[in-house]
C-alpha cells in the first residue's frame, strides 16, 4: 500500500493506493484542488467568493456551482433554513474568519432570504448584494469527489481521505471517532465503494462552546448533536447529510436521498438509520 500525504484547503489529505500514483496523476489532483480553492475559499482574498462578497455581482457560473447550490436549496428547505450558503459572515462574526482570529463578536444570522440574494443557472451566478458564500456544509465532500474522479484511470483499490470526508474504491473498515475522546471510537463502519463523511463539534472548535456548525437562522453553534456520520454513493451528499443531521429535518432528507447515517447527541446517546453499515459500541436510542 502506498500513501500520499499533503495539506490542502486547510486540512490534511491522505490518498491510499496499492501502487504509487504517477507524477501526472498527482499533478491532476493538485490542479483540481487549486481550481476549487481559487473559486470557493473564503480564506483567500483573491478567490471568487471573496471578491463577490465586497458588493455582489454577476459571473460565469463556476463548474461546481449548480451541483452544490442545488443541494443547498434542498438542505435549506429540509432544515427550515438552518443550513444556508450565505453563512460566511456568521462564521466571521464568531471568529472563524480568514485570519483565524477566533475572536467572537455578537452572533450574526445569515440572510434568511438567501435564495433571492443568490441566483444561478447554467450560464451566470448572480449575488444581488454583498454577502459571503461559504460552501462548508458540503464543499469538502464535493472536492473529495472531484479528486476521486481525477484518479479514475488508477487501477485497484483507492481511498481518498480529507480528514474525515473520504471515498473508498474497494473495501475499508473505519473507526468512528468519539467526539469527547479522540483516542476512542463509538463504532466501526464497513465501507465498500462508497463515501463516508463525518462532522463533529470538537473539530474546528474554539472558545466557550464555539464551533463551525452554525444554525444560519441565529448565527449560533448547534447544541443538540455532538457528531454525525453519513454514508452515500458520493461524498458531496454524504457531507451535506452530515451537516443536516445537526438539525431537525436531517434524517428525513437522508431517507429521501438514500443516505445512511449515525449521530451522537451531546448527552452521549447514539442514533442511526436502520441500514447504516456500522457496529456501534455504545448505548443507542
Amino acid at each position: 500500500m502506498s500513501t500520499w500525504r499533503f495539506d490542502a484547503i486547510g486540512t490534511r489529505w491522505e490518498i491510499d493506493t496499492v501502487e504509487p500514483l504517477s507524477i501526472e496523476q498527482r499533478a491532476r489532483v493538485a490542479a483540481v484542488i487549486s481550481g476549487f480553492d481559487a473559486t470557493w475559499s473564503r480564506f483567500r482574498a483573491d478567490s471568487l467568493v471573496s471578491r463577490l462578497s465586497v458588493s455582489g455581482g454577476s459571473v460565469e457560473t463556476p463548474a461546481d456551482a449548480a451541483a452544490m447550490l442545488d443541494a443547498y436549496r434542498e438542505l435549506s428547505d429540509a432544515t427550515a433554513g438552518a443550513v444556508n450558503p450565505l453563512i460566511g459572515e456568521s462564521l466571521n462574526a464568531l471568529g472563524y474568519d480568514a485570519a483565524y482570529s477566533f475572536s467572537a463578536h455578537e452572533p450574526a444570522p445569515a440572510p434568511g432570504d438567501w435564495q433571492s440574494v443568490l441566483n444561478w443557472d447554467e450560464e451566470r451566478l448572480v449575488l444581488a448584494s454583498a454577502a459571503l458564500i461559504d460552501v462548508g456544509a458540503l464543499g469538502k465532500g464535493r472536492l473529495v469527489d472531484l479528486v476521486t474522479a481525477a484518479l479514475d484511470d488508477h487501477d485497484g483499490g483507492l481511498v481518498v481521505d480529507a480528514s474525515g470526508d473520504l471515498t473508498v474504491r474497494g473495501d475499508s473498515r473505519v473507526g468512528l471517532e468519539h467526539p469527547f475522546d479522540p483516542s476512542k471510537a463509538i463504532g466501526i463502519a464497513t465501507i465498500r465503494d462508497q463515501a463516508l463523511c463525518a462532522s463533529a463539534t470538537n473539530r474546528r472548535a474554539w472558545g466557550d462552546g464555539l464551533h463551525h456548525v452554525l444554525d444560519a437562522r441565529t448565527g449560533v453553534p448547534a447544541r443538540t448533536w455532538a457528531a454525525t456520520w453519513a454514508f452515500a454513493s458520493d461524498a458531496m451528499r454524504a457531507d451535506a447529510i452530515a451537516t443536516a443531521l445537526f438539525f431537525d429535518g436531517g434524517p428525513a432528507l437522508a431517507e429521501q436521498w438514500g443516505v445512511e447515517w449515525v449521530r451522537m447527541s451531546t448527552a452521549g446517546i447514539a442514533e442511526r438509520s436502520p441500514d447504516a453499515p456500522v457496529e456501534l459500541f455504545m448505548r443507542k436510542d
